[in-house]
């Protein structure tokens, strides 16, 4: 079908902004409360309390509560957060995997970024008023909640996918991280 509404300009005479406020729409309730120990990605849960995915929650504030409506049908939800403990962030890291190579920070997902926002696929156990329950978080207890969006698998999952220089690893890519 092609389309039957002619082009419009929406961007030439829009400003840009420099800077932006974020709202915060609620906190993470999670098992976590300290950096080690916490799994580096969601599904990465060697060397970590219990050494297993845990329970958690996104507690929203309550004027958030009529946006949970149909929530509980999916899955999974993407979870964005404030990683609000992170104050400094370099061009370049060496990640907790692979060989010991300094890396540019947006090949990683290394939580120390000019803009420290967390990305999580979390696994929908309910939802119950203006809390979703979840399994699987990577986010210490506390983390600002900034937006919480459906896990769609037809526009979400890419699974042939390349990973760049994880691909390299002959580790497994949920392998253990490299003891310092």
């Amino acid at each position: 079908m092609q389309r039957k509404k002619p082009p419009q300009d929406h961007t030439s005479g829009a400003a840009v902004p420099a800077s932006m406020t974020l709202r915060v729409i609620g906190h993470v309730r999670s098992p976590y409360k300290e950096r080690f120990g916490t799994p580096r990605q969601a599904t990465v849960t060697r060397q970590t309390l219990g050494d297993t995915a845990q329970a958690a929650s996104l507690e929203l504030l309550p004027e958030f509560t009529p946006a949970l409506k149909d929530l509980a049908g999916f899955e999974y939800i993407w979870a964005l957060c404030w990683l609000h403990l992170n104050e400094h962030w370099k061009p370049q890291v060496v990640p907790p995997r692979g060989p010991k190579v300094a890396r540019g920070l947006f090949a990683t997902r290394a939580p120390h970024r000019p803009n420290p926002i967390g990305l999580s696929a979390l696994q929908v156990i309910s939802v119950k008023g203006r809390v979703i329950h979840v399994h699987g978080i990577d986010f210490l207890d506390g983390t600002p909640v900034l937006d919480i969006k459906p896990y769609v698998p037809y526009a979400d999952a890419f699974p042939d996918a390349r990973a760049g220089w994880l691909d390299e690893i002959p580790d497994a890519p949920n392998g253990p991280d490299r003891w310092q």
